[in-house]
């Protein structure tokens, strides 16, 4: 990396975070779109959104097939076309033609000509795009143990009988509203009927705001507070809206690519258009998880590990902070709370967290809270020690030739590290701090 852009990032995500006002205030704002725009350039966050757009061609239609189906048995309406022209509208005249090509393809769709296997298929198919954007949002949050199968199958199914249901709920509130008399009376009042027609044209990206919104909330399998979800869907439905308009325009005056490519451009601009909602989507993603987790600015999604010699002082620091606040009751912690307080990245700690839980030097709860594994008197500081350097965290470890004189060196070296640590235990370091 050049020595400016090292002086560059290093004022702007870690100097910026105490310095005082004016500018640090603007610094610090400034680190969330320099964040997110090298992410952007350098991260999988394109390749995702491509493999995402791949999948939303494939399964659009049975998408639509299942969302039908269910609202039919339930009684509901049934027809989901506004929904999928305002997704489409970017696409200026063409969304019109497109909207309806869908929709004749979802009435050709019917369970007696599919047969079980075709039925089969669409339910695959369904399942599979759902599941893709899971494993995208917990890319994003840097998600490591994703949902189990049992969670997958109830969740799965709930968002496949919910989401529809919503779609129904939104499509007959708003032509409610539209044919309301209070909106005819209002539409009868020049000043009010501009308010009115101001708020209709709104209403699709309010719509699409709380879907981002909702979708940064319960996507993840991850515990994501709502101003995060907010801000990230805020960010990424004004976003897709100006990016909407720009595709617009761009797709009115590109009359030479829609001759170039004649009856395949229709396709090409709805493949380029839904990558782009994917990966605003992302993007909106990212942001969130950034607000929850600004220790991530400096580093993204770069792989971070600690040095040998920090392995061993976060372990016995975290051992410190664990068992300080059990003892008095005060705090139990979490993984992303420790991280937070000794300001590294949650996937840097996470090794530490695990060699200790291997050592049988802590536990973890059911609400994923860190607790000391036994008494703290019992528990000695070379224990820790011993727990960082020798238990294995997941990889692949190999036995390694042994040299004399390096091993005779390394044995004065565990020597010395035993000989000063003594008899010392948990309970002692938290007792002399």
């Amino acid at each position: 990396m050049p020595n400016w852009q090292q002086h560059l990032e290093d004022g702007l995500f870690q100097k910026s975070r105490d310095m005082a006002p004016p500018w640090g205030p603007v610094l610090r704002l400034l680190r969330y779109p320099a964040a997110l725009i090298r992410d952007w350039l350098t991260g999988e966050i394109n390749l995702r959104a491509m493999g995402l757009a791949y999948t939303t061609l494939l399964s659009l239609v049975p998408l639509m097939v299942f969302s039908i189906s269910i609202l039919k048995a339930l009684g509901a309406r049934t027809d989901l076309r506004y929904i999928l022209h305002q997704f489409l509208r970017p696409m200026g005249s063409a969304a019109d033609q497109l909207t309806e090509s869908i929709m004749q393809f979802v009435t050709n769709m019917r369970g007696d000509v599919l047969g079980s296997i075709g039925l089969a298929f669409l339910l695959y198919t369904v399942i599979s795009t759902i599941q893709k954007v899971e494993t995208s949002f917990n890319y994003v949050w840097r998600v490591q143990r994703p949902r189990s199968f049992a969670r997958r199958f109830t969740e799965y199914l709930s968002v496949m009988i919910v989401g529809p249901v919503l779609l129904a709920v939104v499509v007959g509130l708003l032509g409610a509203a539209e044919h309301s008399p209070f909106a005819q009376w209002l539409n009868d009042i020049p000043p009010l009927a501009w308010v009115t027609s101001a708020l209709g044209r709104l209403m699709p990206y309010v719509i699409v705001t709380i879907a981002f919104t909702c979708m940064y909330a319960f996507v993840p399998n991850a515990r994501v507070m709502l101003r995060p979800a907010l801000i990230g869907g805020v960010t990424a439905g004004v976003i897709w809206a100006l990016v909407g308009k720009f595709f617009t325009t761009f797709i009115v005056y590109s009359s030479q690519m829609m001759a170039v490519y004649t009856g395949f451009a229709i396709v090409l601009t709805t493949l380029i258009w839904v990558y782009l909602s994917w990966l605003i989507l992302l993007i909106g993603a990212q942001l969130a998880f950034y607000v929850q987790f600004p220790e991530y600015l400096r580093h993204g999604q770069e792989p971070v590990e600690l040095t040998g010699s920090a392995r061993e002082q976060a372990g016995l620091a975290v051992m410190y902070l664990i068992g300080r606040d059990y003892g008095s009751g005060k705090n139990y912690w979490t993984g992303n709370s420790l991280a937070a307080e000794l300001d590294i990245p949650g996937t840097a700690l996470a090794p530490v967290l695990a060699c200790l839980e291997r050592g049988g030097l802590i536990v973890a709860t059911d609400k994923e809270q860190f607790l000391p594994a036994r008494d703290l008197a019992g528990i000695q500081l070379i224990n820790v020690i011993d727990s960082i350097r020798t238990r294995q965290t997941g990889r692949l470890m190999v036995d390694m030739h042994c040299v004399a004189p390096a091993s005779l060196v390394m044995g004065e070296v565990e020597a010395a590290i035993r000989e000063c640590l003594g008899d010392r235990s948990v309970k002692d370091l938290t007792a002399g701090a």
